[in-house]
């Protein structure tokens, strides 16, 4: 081999390994950012070995679901552009004068904000305001506990609603549940907890502080032109108009008033329940797997609750939904479960990642800082667990 083959040679070489780390870095990069659709998606590739494709696939899907959150997500990404959840806020926090008025705000915007924009949404949207409210004050050593509590607000201000949690629009969907009947079954659970996380908030002192608010003006047209489209999503939710119409007009509106919005849209959330469904669908037509979940979840409604707020811990709860469903009707007992189930381990809700992922993104390179969130989110949301699962085996 002369010299300039041994360099073309090791050139190639080069080239080759070169592009090998890449791929694996984005690989790697890729399920960093998105562990639950991977796991989604293994599970999905995995059953489909067992149950191979056919035309009973398409009975899988809950295309209302589909809609429904694609049109909430983009509308509300829409909202995030012009800063309009992040102003609502930012004024309300403007009256607290104390950093126990503060949290007490922080949270309760959050419980209040994944009632409208879904749980994961209102995280995204309002801990960086708890983030700036806290290091703007000088109080960064309650960041633990308050984005701990903005997270259990979220996980559980959502449950009162359909849209409120993802797991609730697919079962509100699926089990074809009527609106006032939802939230009356869910109102008593969304009490207590309210009154648990107002009781944690006093732990937090009431140590004096000052804020300076951003004055910013939102385009008042286009606010107009979001809200009327967020009205219309509610509808769809709702079932006021067929989804299609929304599914029509609402990503045709965004296309030509704000492309960005549309691209902004949590996808990958809605990849995870394609492959979930595809999951739970698979699993459905496998028969020592009906055997035992069947078991553990068609029978006692008690059975049922506690089943599937401990598979929450394991597979989180928007997957415990979709697969659970296929095998019981007692869709008030798995209503609490995988509501209450978004409290316990760091994997039982989407949310919980995102919380820690958003406070590691502010504390990289401080020892012992994942140890020290990861120890104080188990005491507390294991307690906050608990103290749930006990109402919620009286009511059912």
């Amino acid at each position: 081999m002369n010299k300039i083959e041994h360099v073309r040679h090791h050139s190639a070489r080069y080239s080759v390994l070169n592009a090998f780390h890449t791929i694996l870095d984005a690989s790697v990069g890729f399920v960093r950012k998105n562990p639950v659709l991977t796991i989604a998606a293994a599970l999905a590739i995995a059953t489909s070995f067992i149950v191979t494709p056919d035309i009973e696939y398409l009975g899988y899907f809950d295309f209302r679901t589909l809609t429904c959150l694609l049109c909430t997500l983009a509308v509300i990404c829409a909202l995030k552009e012009i800063r309009f959840f992040y102003v609502c806020a930012e004024r309300i926090i403007g009256f607290a004068k104390n950093l126990r008025l503060a949290t007490i705000a922080l949270v309760y915007i959050t419980f209040i904000g994944s009632m409208l924009i879904a749980n994961d949404m209102a995280l995204i949207t309002f801990l960086p305001l708890g983030y700036i409210v806290l290091s703007c004050t000088k109080n960064e050593k309650y960041m633990v506990f308050v984005f701990i509590l903005q997270n259990i607000a979220a996980n559980l201000g959502g449950m009162l609603t359909p849209f409120g949690n993802p797991q609730n629009l697919y079962l509100y969907s699926y089990f074809e549940i009527p609106a006032g009947q939802f939230v009356s079954v869910m109102f008593p659970p969304f009490i207590f907890a309210m009154i648990l996380i107002t009781l944690a908030c006093f732990i937090v002192p009431s140590t004096p502080l000052s804020y300076n608010r951003d004055e910013y003006e939102m385009p008042k047209r286009r606010l107009v032109v979001y809200l009327a489209l967020f009205a219309l999503s509610i509808l769809v939710v709702f079932r006021g108009i067929p989804y299609q119409l929304g599914l029509i007009v609402i990503p045709t509106a965004l296309f030509f008033l704000d492309r960005k919005a549309l691209r902004e849209v949590d996808w990958g959330l809605l990849m995870t329940f394609v492959c979930f469904f595809i999951f739970s669908g698979n699993m459905a037509r496998i028969p020592a797997v009906e055997a035992v979940i069947g078991t553990l979840v068609g029978g006692s409604e008690k059975l049922t609750l506690l089943t599937s707020s401990l598979s929450c811990q394991a597979i989180s709860n928007v997957p415990s939904a979709i697969l659970l469903s296929k095998f019981t009707v007692n869709w008030k007992a798995l209503l609490y479960g995988v509501n209450i189930g978004g409290c316990g381990t760091l994997i039982s809700s989407l949310a919980s990642l995102i919380t820690f992922r958003t406070f590691m993104s502010h504390n990289r390179g401080v020892h012992g800082a994942a140890g020290k969130y990861v120890a104080m989110f188990s005491v507390v949301n294991f307690a906050m667990l608990g103290l749930l699962l006990a109402l919620c085996m009286v009511l059912v």
